[in-house]
């Protein structure tokens, strides 16, 4: 699919949330979900602050845009995502039934398209590479600081 200019401004608010991680300590992972063009939840990496291995800021974004829409499928929904999700993302994706994924750095280690089965809903929609250098240079920044 071809990336639109929608997509790199959502993109763009991503990496905001990804931002906020960052200042709070956690791996700076944003995520942002829409519907019809609006933005129904915003989320970014809580795992540090929650005690919770399962806090990604997508399985947040899932669940705040879930309370705000009133139901557990997001067909009509996209989430711009500033790192490629892994398995466990992207499984709650499927089961949501996210209509669409929009992420910017592939993660070669832990990402969803490097296991063999499809894991996605068959019918939702993947657009990679989306601001990959900003959001890549985030991830490998806060690392090297770690160091």
């Amino acid at each position: 699919m071809k990336i639109e200019q929608q997509d790199i401004e959502f993109m763009k608010k991503a990496l905001r949330e990804a931002k906020i991680a960052e200042q709070e300590g956690e791996i700076p992972v944003g995520a942002i979900i829409t519907c019809q063009g609006k933005i129904v939840a915003r989320a970014h990496n809580q795992t540090e602050r929650l005690n919770d291995v399962t806090a990604h800021a997508e399985i947040l974004a899932i669940t705040a845009a879930c309370n705000k829409l009133g139901g557990k499928y997001l067909t009509d929904c996209t989430i711009y995502v500033t790192m490629e999700p892994c398995v466990m993302c992207a499984g709650a994706l499927a089961w949501a039934q996210i209509g669409k994924i929009v992420y910017g750095a592939s993660d070669p280690k832990r990402g969803f398209a490097r296991i063999p089965t499809p894991i996605l809903h068959p019918k939702t929609l993947v657009i990679s590479g989306v601001l990959s250098d900003e959001c890549s240079e985030i991830v490998k920044n806060f690392f090297t600081n770690k160091r």
